[in-house]
């Protein structure tokens, strides 16, 4: 699985792809995520079936090709000028992910393609979610992560005021929404993921339980409401989570809840030490396929629940 710094452009125009070792292209995955904006940019590194590693960029308008190369020169040397970029026609990102994917169960959620309707229980909280040009779409670890941190919320008490930043597909926004029947606040920086959400909301019944902005962050009046909200979302990535961590912790009410994804373990440090700052502290920890979840309050970490708990992906 990709391994993205930057938030994946809902509609990138050009691609840079290079095949290299493993050191080289974490290091170049770090130095392009650094230096490019992470809303218009997003860089990933993997390894192949053949033991290599794969490095993508994908760009939300054209790049300084020459720039680049000039830039990547510092870490891979003259094998820069075999870097390829390339302009991209216009596709459905999630429908490309979604091909073959099974239904995802997270507790009583579950999350699945107009195909799979039968799979439904009678007692499942069900969320049909189909392609869309936004990400989150239940079956990325993420996702995932978060959707289990709600089943375990819902165990402990019932969310009275609920905010899902940078809300994709509005799954989670529309997971809570089902499950407590009251309004949940949801908010991205990308107009077209709102509205996806919204439609994604109608499909499912819960349109008249959730409020959309189009806005960076909390930075919207709809967000921006000191202690509000008891139980917040933000899976996003490491870089804007921890350059948001003030707003995000101004808006949590004093005995909220916090749900942070979209890091790689590396990340976790940096972002619970910025989290750290404004007197919210780790209480549960998970991993899956690779990605962090988070769950913070205010005070010191839960006796025994601070460890991380890994799931094989698959």
């Amino acid at each position: 699985m990709p391994m993205y710094e930057g938030l994946l452009p809902p509609n990138p125009t050009h691609v840079l792809r290079f095949d290299t070792d493993e050191n080289a292209a974490q290091a170049m995955t770090a130095l392009l995520g650094e230096v490019f904006d992470p809303a218009e940019t997003a860089v990933a590194s993997f390894e192949t079936e053949d033991g290599h590693w794969h490095v993508e960029a994908y760009f939300a308008h054209a790049p300084d090709e020459a720039g680049v190369r000039d830039l990547l020169r510092l870490v891979i040397g003259d094998r820069a000028d075999e870097v390829t970029f390339s302009a991209i026609a216009q596709k459905d990102w999630v429908r490309a992910s979604l091909d073959g994917l099974k239904p995802v169960r997270a507790g009583r959620f579950l999350v699945h393609g107009s195909h799979d309707r039968h799979t439904v229980r009678t007692n499942d909280i069900a969320i049909e979610i189909d392609a869309a040009l936004a990400f989150g779409t239940g079956h990325h670890g993420t996702t995932l992560g978060c959707l289990l941190s709600l089943a375990d919320e819902l165990r402990r008490r019932r969310p009275q005021r609920v905010l899902d930043v940078g809300t994709g597909t509005g799954i989670l926004a529309l997971a809570a929404a089902r499950a407590v029947r009251r309004t949940v606040v949801a908010g991205d920086i990308d107009p077209v993921a709102v509205a996806v959400a919204r439609a994604n909301a109608r499909l499912n019944g819960a349109g008249q339980f959730i409020r959309y902005y189009a806005a960076p962050g909390v930075r919207h009046a709809l967000a921006n409401r000191p202690r509000r909200f008891d139980l917040v979302f933000a899976n996003i990535l490491a870089k804007p989570l921890r350059q948001l961590a003030p707003a995000i912790a101004g808006v949590l009410s004093g005995p909220g809840t916090l749900v942070l994804s979209g890091l790689l373990p590396r990340d976790v440090p940096g972002v619970l030490s910025a989290y750290a700052a404004q007197g919210l502290r780790l209480w549960k920890r998970s991993e899956r396929e690779g990605w962090a979840t988070l769950v913070l309050r205010r005070g010191g970490a839960a006796p025994g629940t601070a460890r991380a708990h890994r799931r094989p992906a698959g």
